[in-house]
């Protein structure tokens, strides 16, 4: 699809916005009803029930996300395929426009470019957890979640004293509380399969750490280093407490992938908190500049930099945590959160704006799913009016119905008028 669109694309002076509530899609809550029938109020509901077999853009109150809806085109998109659960990564790489299936990238990779580390084509990049362990089993992933100002020493420390193992150098990347990443800089380049080692970390307590073992033969000097590492961090931190050990996770290589400049025409900015999602824009050639800030600072951020960009992405995180916290009420609230600040991106009346989630976190769930995400576009030429609202089951009404994700950006471009008629 890419290689046909690049030969469709034409230069204007559109605006395009692309708003990802991350995690959007939900379901009902129903087991409140059975919670209610032996006389207990549920954890959800209020006196009034109000959401009782509600998802949670339903249960919200968003009168701006559901009169834009009313004048938008509605539809659903799967992220990868029917029934494939997606991480962020693959959900943003087909909102993108780029064929998750095809261009995979690697969770080391996301979380060191977006810690601000370069990536070469020398280089395998490793996602870190400090973590506490005793008696070789590991009694918390996340060494009690100490603050971010604590590990930024610890990690300056490992920087110091483990700059190199065997003739690889090691560059590190601090990252939030008990997360950070290592890029292992090898001194030629690279193939995707000497980053083919397993994860360290069980992902849970109570187990010992995985034994690192190479999937390929090309991965074998990668996992010897690998273990080394561990080794010395280990005898590094033997006196600290709680963190003493760290897990591994995410190793993988440069991708190669077309750039977005090159794919679509548009000079892109994406304006994101977590360094994650700053990684996989850098990754596809967006400017995605250090952030920190509250979404509404996003969308000012956005404001002062409008004339310099054709596109936009903005990222809204907490609607993902809540719903992989369980916690319905406050991914309800985080909606609402974002429809409230929805008038001041209106208010820069950009030509297409495209309000989706990356894939479905239902808060029943407590994690990512595979279902389809309510996605809406408005713009100028849709057909609109069918819709009642912004939710699952009226997104299933609207008049896109339910797409891949990689249509939405050439449905984008070409109602923002920059893509030609294909053939005479």
């Amino acid at each position: 699809m890419q290689t046909t669109i690049k030969g469709l694309l034409q230069k204007n002076g559109s605006k395009i916005v692309f708003l990802v509530m991350d995690g959007l899609g939900g379901l009902p809550y129903k087991g409140i009803i059975e919670r209610s029938a032996g006389g207990t109020e549920g954890p959800f509901a209020g006196p009034d029930g109000r959401f009782i077999g509600k998802t949670e853009l339903e249960a919200a109150h968003a009168p701006n996300l559901d009169k834009l809806a009313v004048l938008s085109a509605c539809g659903l998109h799967i992220p990868v395929g029917p029934g494939i659960t997606p991480g962020s990564g693959p959900g943003h790489l087909g909102l993108f426009g780029y064929d998750p299936l095809k261009w995979e990238i690697g969770r080391g990779v996301l979380e060191a470019v977006g810690l601000g580390l370069e990536v070469k084509k020398t280089d395998i990049a490793i996602r870190c957890n400090y973590a506490t362990i005793e008696n070789n089993v590991i009694t918390d992933r996340r060494a009690g979640r100490p603050s971010t100002a604590k590990m930024l020493k610890v990690t300056e420390r490992l920087q110091k004293e483990i700059p190199e193992i065997d003739g690889v150098k090691f560059i590190y990347g601090p990252g939030m509380e008990h997360r950070f990443a290592v890029i292992m800089r090898f001194p030629e380049a690279l193939s995707p399969e000497a980053a083919m080692v397993n994860d360290s970390d069980p992902q849970m307590e109570g187990k010992a750490p995985l034994p690192l073992i190479p999937k390929h033969p090309k991965a074998e000097r990668t996992a010897a280093i690998t273990r080394k590492f561990i080794g010395r961090v280990e005898e590094l931190l033997k006196d600290s407490h709680p963190e003493n050990y760290i897990l591994v996770r995410g190793f993988s290589t440069h991708p190669r992938l077309p750039s977005f400049l090159e794919a679509y025409g548009l000079r892109a900015l994406a304006i994101a908190s977590y360094p994650m999602y700053r990684g996989l824009a850098r990754l596809i050639g967006m400017e995605a500049p250090d952030f920190e800030g509250s979404f509404e600072e996003e969308i000012e951020y956005m404001k002062a930099n409008w004339n310099d960009y054709d596109f936009f992405f903005i990222h809204f995180k907490k609607t993902d945590s809540y719903g992989e916290d369980g916690n319905f009420a406050e991914k309800v609230k985080k909606i609402e959160e974002a429809d409230k600040a929805l008038p001041c991106i209106l208010a820069l009346k950009p030509e297409v704006l495209v309000i989706t989630g990356d894939h479905s976190t239902p808060a029943v769930m407590k994690g990512h799913s595979w279902h389809p995400v309510p996605a809406m576009l408005h713009a100028p030429y849709v057909l609109g009016e069918v819709t009642e609202g912004f939710s699952e089951r009226q997104c299933l009404k609207g008049e896109l119905g339910i797409i891949p994700s990689v249509a939405l950006m050439p449905l984008a471009l070409a109602n923002a008028g920059r893509l030609k008629k294909f053939g005479s």
